[in-house]
This record gives structure tokens, C-alpha cells and sequence, in this order.
């Protein structure tokens, strides 16, 4: 059969459909289930299931990949663990739009705004953004739960020696998320901090909330369960890290300058979120005394107009901090591909497929 020219390398072997099948399948399962508790259970999976059809499918990606690139034969059952990290994934968002009161993700209403709109619309008691923001805590509880669910169900995550490499992984992925999403809280909620520290403390808090379980920890869930050794698994982390870094810097300066088209949220919503990323971490050590003063009073101002959005722009970029962040994406990029090609021989394809996903994680307008 004649190779099949691919649009992106998330598509290689079929991948998103494949995963998205599971992903539905296994929310029509979970429909009757809640549906066997009670019928006003409806809106929550109706819910998660919308947020669920959007996304790139990254992770699984690198969970797949890194499973080939151990030797792992294409099978259903990675295919199935791999798509347990787009519930894990969704759990991460629902909470996060929670904490950042963020009224949109992937062009629809967040799930918190769905729910209140539910509560509205009905006339039920209390106040509807409160029954909004419970609603969504317990759409993400879900999430995790079925997140696990599913790893299980796949089989490779068993009483073996990959397995529980694997199973291992899985749990640390899911703690140190946890502990990233708290330090990114705590940075927007600091009444002061050290500017000379503070682009450090936020790659920390992006190291520890975005980059490592978008792609270093999916590579080396992939690798474990395929029985990878340790030299291998050095290499994935050596090559997902880097490169989970330059994804979440190019996330960061899409929340400012995005194309909402694209991105599925406002024009600079992060900055309305007072996100204290690199970028604007870097522009306040490096701006003048005045600008610096300018966007930290317009940063988590949440009615910033287009004017504000524009004002914060032009201070990021007259600070040379854009610059600098797109030549640390470039850096953290070249990282990532001299490790892919200074590791252990892989299977050519996976090599292929995860030297192109570097430019899928960092060329990208969404």
C-alpha cells in the first residue's frame, strides 16, 4: 500500500480518529450509566462530552509514540490507555476555568457557565453561579475518575513489571499536576515577589502544570508500558520536557496576541486572568518603572477592554520580552530535537512522527 501523505503527525496510524472512537464509546457507556442514577445527571456528560470533541489529541499522541518508540506494536489496548489522558486533560481545564472564572474554552461556554446557565433558565433557587462552579468541580471529579477508569480498562496498567512502571508514571503525572495548579494560584494571589526570581518561579509553575504531563509524562507512560529501560525512558524525558516548555510558552503567547478564531477565547483573556507567565514575568523585570507600574494595574483587571489588551501588548512587546520568549521556544525546540536524535535507536516511524510533533507543539496558532 502506498504511504499515506499526512496533513499533521497527530494523524499518523490513524491516531485522532482512533482516539476520539474510544473517547465516545466509552461516554455512551457512561451516559446510561448516570442515566441509570437519574436523568438530571444528563447535562454533565452532555457537557464533558462537548468540551471532550474539541482539542488536538497531543497527548495521546505521545503516549502512542512513546510506546512505538519502545518497540510497542500498534494495538487497540495503548490506543485505549493513551486516550485515558484526554479525560485527565479535561479534568485539568474544567477546574482551571474554575479558579480563573474563565467564561469560554474551545469556543463554547466553560462548563461552569453552562451549569449556572442551567440553574438560570430554570428558575431553580440560590445563586447560579455558585450551582455553576459545583457543577464543574464535580464534571472534573468525574473526569479524573473516569481518566482512571480507562487506563485500567485498557490492560496494560496490570500486576507486571511494565505495568506498574507504567501505573507509577500515571499517579506522580496526576500528583504533580495538582501541586503545578496550586503554585500558578498562589502566583496570582502573591502581594509581592522578588522580580529577579520570578520568571523562575513561573517555568516552574509551567514545568510542573502544562509541560511535563502535555508531553514528558505521556512519552514516558508509552515507553514504560511498552517495557522501555532506563536509558530509553531518560531519553523521552530528555526530549519531553524541553519541549513541554516551548508548548506552554507558545501557549502563553497566544493567550495575549491569539487569533480568538483560533484559540477559542477572548482576545487577551490571560491578561484579564492576571496569569503571571514568563512573558509577563519577563517584561516586568525588563520594562521601564512606569510601564512595569502600567501592566502590573491593568494585569487581572477582568473588564480590561480592547484598549487595555492593546496597552499590555505594546508594553510586552517594548520590553523585548516577546522577543525573548519566542527565542526560548526556538532554544527549548532544538533541545528537544538533539535529544530525540542523541537517544537510543527507535523505530524510524516513531522518530519520524515525534520529530514533526515538535513543530505541532510549537508552531501553532491554537
Amino acid at each position: 500500500m502506498p504511504e499515506r501523505r499526512l496533513d499533521t503527525p497527530l494523524d499518523a496510524e490513524d491516531l485522532r480518529s482512533r482516539v476520539h472512537k474510544v473517547l465516545e464509546e466509552f461516554l455512551d457507556r457512561q451516559v446510561c450509566a448516570l442515566e441509570s442514577v437519574s436523568s438530571d445527571c444528563t447535562p454533565m456528560v452532555d457537557f464533558i462530552g462537548d468540551l471532550m470533541r474539541g482539542g488536538k489529541r497531543l497527548r495521546p499522541a505521545f503516549c502512542y509514540w512513546g510506546w512505538r518508540g519502545a518497540g510497542g506494536e500498534d494495538r487497540p489496548d495503548i490506543v485505549i490507555a493513551a486516550s485515558a489522558l484526554e479525560f485527565f486533560q479535561a479534568a485539568a481545564l474544567i477546574h482551571d476555568d474554575v479558579m480563573d472564572d474563565s467564561d469560554t474554552r474551545r469556543g463554547l461556554p466553560s462548563v461552569h457557565r453552562r451549569f449556572a446557565a442551567v440553574h438560570d433558565q430554570a428558575g431553580w433557587r440560590g445563586e447560579g453561579h455558585r450551582f455553576g462552579q459545583a457543577g464543574a468541580i464535580l464534571a472534573g471529579d468525574l473526569c479524573l475518575v473516569w481518566s482512571d477508569e480507562l487506563f485500567t480498562a485498557s490492560g496494560l496498567a496490570g500486576d507486571t513489571p511494565r505495568g506498574g512502571r507504567g501505573r507509577m508514571i500515571f499517579d506522580r503525572m496526576r500528583t504533580e499536576l495538582m501541586a503545578g495548579q496550586y503554585l500558578d494560584m498562589l502566583e496570582q494571589a502573591l502581594t509581592t515577589r522578588a522580580p529577579a526570581e520570578a520568571v523562575q518561579r513561573a517555568r516552574r509553575v509551567i514545568r510542573y502544570k502544562s509541560a511535563k504531563y502535555t508531553i514528558e509524562q505521556p512519552l514516558l507512560i508509552g515507553g514504560a508500558l511498552a517495557g522501555g529501560d532506563d536509558a530509553l525512558l531518560a531519553s523521552y524525558a530528555a526530549f519531553g520536557l524541553p519541549l513541554g516548555e516551548a508548548f506552554q510558552l507558545r501557549d502563553d503567547v497566544l493567550g495575549v496576541f491569539g487569533d480568538p478564531a483560533t484559540t477559542g477565547k477572548p482576545a487577551g483573556d490571560d491578561l484579564r486572568e492576571g496569569k503571571r507567565t514568563v512573558l509577563v514575568a519577563l517584561a516586568s523585570h525588563r520594562a521601564t518603572p512606569a510601564a512595569a507600574e502600567r501592566l502590573e494595574r491593568l494585569l487581572g483587571d477582568p473588564d480590561l477592554d480592547a484598549d487595555g489588551v492593546e496597552a499590555c501588548r505594546t508594553i510586552l512587546h517594548e520590553s523585548g520580552a516577546v522577543g525573548i520568549v519566542e527565542g526560548l521556544i526556538a532554544e527549548l525546540a532544538e533541545q528537544a530535537q538533539a535529544a530525540l536524535a542523541a537517544g537510543p535507536a527507535l523505530l524510524p516511524e516513531a522518530v519520524e512522527v515525534l520529530d514533526a510533533l515538535v513543530g505541532a507543539a510549537t508552531d501553532r496558532t491554537s
